[in-house]
Parts: structure tokens; C-alpha cells; sequence
């Protein structure tokens, strides 16, 4: 687990988080009918290439992309590829950068048309999810309070959240400890410290909590194949209100 030991590192890392945050706006805005995931890949690319940074996704562990693309059921890890996206998907897009040494990691969801009321109110949920769970990240509460959170929004707006894929922290390098389930009670695990870095990602179900990853070893799915919703910011521990990493400006 990193932490950051001064304002430096802070400002180095929120540079990065900023180009992931730029990157994913802008891939989002590409989102529409007729586009295929692989598409939105590329543009990705360009545009972290651009910014001088690196995918922090492609080849890691072999994965071939340079984002993460998940449609409708995929709920994270979907490879880009030949998918047309269509009226009333939901698309999920999930950026990773390293620059200067740290990673910047972030995922939102975006309705294409969406007409269906459940899942407008699945992707608010999503939404809504992250933001109380990035409330609650301050010094001196524990772990599972942020877990805690994401499981009570979503329960509460009658959706289930994925157990086998988590949270993490994030640092110089994409996955670190701790890991930050999405369910459980509060008032357990490790208190939070200033400094501490994170990478809080809610990923809620419009069915059930199962999921299954396909044969390509990366993409996983709803068991069901009903909808998934995926929303990630980084963010740092500080005295006081939580540092969100991921912003564009």
C-alpha cells in the first residue's frame, strides 16, 4: 500500500488522475450508436499517448486493450473489440494511466438512448454509490464503512452489488492493498490515514449478485445477463474532506 509522503507526490499522482479523468470524458462523449468498442479504444489510445502517459491496462497480465469497454451485461474487463454499440446499451468505460510514476484509474457508465426506467434508476444507483462512498473516506473511519455504503445505495434502490470483483488501493502501481469490497458492515477493517490512496469502483446489478467470466479469461459477465453499471474514482486520505484524484480539471 502506498502513501503519499507530501504534497509532491499528491500533486503527482492528481496529474495523473487528471489525464485518466480527461481520457475517459472524452471517450464517453464518443459513445454512441453505430460505434464499435474497439473504436473507442483506439481513440483511448490517441489519447493518452497525447497526454505523454501510458495505458496502465494493455498488457497487463495480458490483457489486449488499452481500456476496459463493458456493455449491457459485461459488467467489467470487457475487451474492445467488434461490439456495435446500440440504442438503449449501457457502456461502461474504464481508464487506467501512468504518468510520472503513478496511476490514475477511473470508470463511469454511460446510457446510449436509454429509455427504460429501471435502468436509469440502475445507473444512478451506480452513481450515487460512489459518491457516499467517497464521503466516507476520511481519516479516522474504517474501511468497511465505504463498502458499507455502496451495499446500503444499492439495496436500498432494489439492485445487487457484485461480490468477486472489489476496490483497491492504487499507487505507483494499478492494484494495491487493501482490497474494498462492495458489501459488508461497517466498522471493520484497517482505520484510514492521511495519505492513504484509493480506487473505489461500485459495480451494481440490475438482477443478481453472480457473475461469470467468458472464455476469453478477462470478461465478466451477469450471470443472469441482466444490465451492470461500473463507477470508479481515486482518491487520497487527507485531514479533512477526501482529495478526489479523478477529475478532469
Amino acid at each position: 500500500m502506498i502513501i503519499l509522503k507530501n504534497e509532491a507526490e499528491v500533486a503527482r499522482m492528481r496529474a495523473s488522475g487528471r489525464i485518466a479523468a480527461q481520457v475517459l470524458a472524452a471517450v464517453a462523449q464518443a459513445v454512441r450508436p453505430g460505434v464499435t468498442t474497439r473504436e473507442l479504444d483506439e481513440l483511448g489510445e490517441r489519447l493518452i499517448r497525447a497526454a505523454g502517459a501510458r495505458s496502465a491496462f494493455y498488457g497487463y497480465r495480458g490483457y489486449p486493450g488499452h481500456l476496459c469497454v463493458s456493455v449491457n451485461e459485461e459488467v467489467v474487463h470487457g475487451i474492445p473489440g467488434a461490439r456495435v454499440i446500440q440504442l438503449g446499451d449501457v457502456v461502461s468505460v474504464d481508464v487506467g494511466v501512468e504518468y510520472d510514476g503513478f496511476i490514475g484509474d477511473t470508470a463511469t457508465t454511460v446510457m446510449v438512448g436509454v429509455t427504460d426506467p429501471a435502468v436509469v434508476r440502475l445507473v444512478a444507483a451506480g452513481r450515487q454509490a460512489l459518491e457516499q462512498a467517497v464521503r466516507r473516506a476520511v481519516a479516522g473511519a474504517r474501511l468497511s464503512d465505504l463498502s458499507h455504503a455502496i451495499e446500503q445505495t444499492a439495496v436500498a434502490a432494489g439492485f445487487s452489488v457484485v461480490r468477486d470483483f472489489v476496490g483497491h488501493g492504487v499507487g505507483r502501481r494499478m492494484h494495491e492493498d487493501p482490497q474494498i469490497p462492495n458489501f459488508g458492515a461497517p466498522g471493520r477493517g484497517p482505520r484510514l490515514h492521511p495519505g492513504m490512496t484509493l480506487a473505489l469502483e461500485p459495480m451494481l446489478n440490475q438482477g443478481g449478485a453472480e457473475v461469470d467470466v467468458l472464455a476469453d479469461g478477462w470478461t465478466v459477465v451477469t450471470r443472469d445477463r441482466r444490465k451492470s453499471v461500473h463507477f470508479e474514482h481515486s482518491v487520497a486520505i487527507r485531514d479533512g474532506a477526501p482529495l478526489v484524484l479523478t477529475c478532469a480539471d
